[in-house]
């Protein structure tokens, strides 16, 4: 099967006007075709393929957001009439993102080539993962495809806005750090040497803030290669060790969960993660024992999604949702017990759930609100110590020469 392509044309619409554009298609007759559906007519020849740029600018990488927004953009073609065929045209031909586009008409293809849209997505298991998939399948199979992309949508951009969320709560302070450190090197390398080479014309000796600081400026002048070296290494390394060890990852997990303020922040996220997911699963009509796979797969940390693979064997073997989660209060909160257990009794599991979803990810946004204005005023007292003490023990022996040419008089 041929592989889809951006090309450039040139054309004249149904008043006359040259008209130019890009589109991306499978051949040059395809587009041929399209243009002609549109009332446009190319001009011979001017159907050419859009040639790779130098710097190798395939597109942008594509981001579980631009999955999110292509969910919301199918579902709401389809639910206003638009065939599925078509709605892939229209959303891969306006997509900004080439690599986006490319994998709306891969998938495009299949589905024209007879297959189902499920089978189509899990072709690209990297952007389409097991609950995208199973969902879309329940969709065709019950009919309601539109209905199930739109809870698809609902979930992916509720999981990408938690996610955005637990991203500020680490950025901002390692940002800061970041700047406090390169700023720190700047002045230990470039400044105190200057004010070091100054006072050694003036023979006094220096205090011992200021003999502190111009020594330390020494042995970042000449070690501070091998400590930068040591640094990148040591945090490749790790990065490597949490990628090839699941060990490792498991550690980091449980480590992250017991961290003050932090950990309970990563509780919160992988309540409201479990609770969403199962929701949305369940209100598709997915088995519960089945949707406990991919409710592990979406719980973000190693110790849930041990625990939710536990609670789907109990479930495959009689046990209900509340008592298996009753077993480990540790990691599943009261309200949650409580709110399944109601769940359960009246038939509305997912509804439940997703008030449980709602709470919890309210609680995650205020919790980086609360840390972000936490941590302001320790990263700023930081800041003060470090750069501020910098700046006094350069400016000490200043205010000595002062003294002694006061006293000189």
């Amino acid at each position: 099967m041929a592989e889809a392509a951006t090309y450039l044309w040139e054309g004249t619409n149904r008043a006359g006007k040259v008209i130019r554009g890009e589109t991306t298609a499978t051949s040059a007759d395809a587009v041929r075709a399209e243009l002609r559906k549109q009332g446009v007519t190319p001009k011979p020849g001017k159907i050419k393929r859009k040639g790779k740029s130098l710097l190798g600018g395939g597109g942008k990488k594509i981001k579980p957001a631009d999955i999110a927004v292509f969910s919301r953009q199918m579902a709401t073609m389809l639910k206003a009439g638009v065939p599925l065929v078509q709605s892939f045209d229209i959303v891969g031909q306006g997509h900004s993102n080439k690599n986006m586009a490319d994998l709306i008409m891969k998938v495009k293809s299949d589905v024209e080539a007879g297959g189902t849209l499920a089978s189509a997505l899990a072709k690209h298991p990297l952007y389409f993962d097991d609950l995208f998939v199973n969902l879309v399948d329940a969709g065709e199979q019950s009919g309601a495809l539109e209905d199930l992309l739109d809870k698809v949508a609902t979930y992916k951009e509720k999981t990408e806005a938690l996610k955005s969320k637990i991203k500020k709560a680490m950025t901002y302070p390692i940002s800061v750090m970041v700047v406090a450190i390169v700023v720190t090197a700047i002045l230990l390398i470039f400044v105190v040497p200057t004010f070091a080479d100054m006072f050694g014309s003036f023979g006094a000796d220096l205090p011992a803030l200021t003999l502190f600081v111009v020594n330390l400026s020494d042995f970042v002048i000449e070690w501070g290669w091998l400590i930068l070296l040591v640094i990148i290494g040591t945090i490749t390394g790790l990065m490597q060790w949490h990628k090839r060890s699941r060990k490792f990852r498991e550690n980091m997990d449980k480590l992250v969960l017991k961290l003050p303020a932090f950990g309970l922040l990563m509780h919160n996220s992988a309540i409201a993660r479990f609770s969403r997911t199962l929701a949305t699963m369940f209100s598709a009509g997915v088995p519960l024992v089945e949707a406990m796979v991919s409710v592990a797969g979406a719980a973000g940390n190693s110790v849930y999604t041990k625990e939710i693979l536990r609670i789907r064997d109990d479930i495959a073997a009689g046990t209900t949702l509340q008592a298996s989660l009753s077993q480990n209060k540790d990691l599943f909160p009261n309200m949650l017990i409580q709110m399944v257990g109601i769940g359960e009794e009246s038939g509305a599991l997912d509804e439940k759930l997703s008030k449980v979803a709602d709470y919890y990810e309210a609680a995650v946004d205020d919790a980086v609100d609360n840390l972000t204005e936490l941590m302001e005023p320790l990263i700023m007292s930081f800041l003060a110590v470090v750069i501020g003490g910098l700046v006094i023990a350069m400016y000490l022996p200043v205010f000595k020469m002062g003294e002694v040419v006061s006293q000189s008089h």
